[in-house]
């Protein structure tokens, strides 16, 4: 099986990859989103998909920048790790029936998305460190954050959430 891109011989290459990977991911996730608010019922994680579409938007322009300092360019690589979660959440919001159900599976499908963000991010702003790209590792360190507050926010929900789901069955 094939994870990274072929001539990746040095740790600046490896970290220019996995940044226009995450370029995807990101975008991938602000196409994703609006669906998922649409789906939603409970106002609460329709509030808190609303704030991430936000953040995330201003990911891409991070991203958007860090590409730029890093080749002059703006480029992207499918994420292939990003799709396949995406089109289980899809699957979940098409399959539920009870709107409660629903939210709960919209709620474990974004949790997914924002634990592999993190471990994305994490690793690419410890490259940035190590390469000495203090300033674009400062940036990288701001969407991690903002990451692990979505995904903390959305386990507040899932409190109420899951218990109601729980009650329609």
């Amino acid at each position: 099986m094939k994870f990274f891109s072929a001539n990746l011989d040095s740790l600046r290459k490896l970290y220019r990859d996995q940044i226009q990977h995450l370029y995807s991911v990101e975008t991938q996730i602000t196409e994703a989103l609006p669906k998922m608010i649409q789906k939603a019922s409970d106002p609460e994680l329709k509030q808190a998909l609303e704030t991430h579409l936000q953040e995330t938007k201003g990911h891409v322009t991070r991203l958007e920048q860090i590409m730029h300092e890093a080749t002059g360019k703006v480029d992207s690589k499918r994420s292939k790790g990003m799709a396949a979660l995406i089109a289980e959440g899809e699957d979940v919001i098409t399959d539920a029936t009870d709107d409660s159900v629903r939210d709960a599976g919209i709620i474990a499908a974004a949790q997914k998305v924002e634990h592999y963000e993190m471990a994305a991010y994490g690793t690419v702003r410890n490259f940035a460190e190590i390469l000495g790209h203090a300033d674009q590792a400062n940036l990288l360190q701001q969407t991690l954050q903002e990451e692990k507050h979505a995904d903390a926010v959305l386990t507040n929900i899932a409190d109420t959430a899951n218990t109601r789901a729980d009650k329609a069955a």
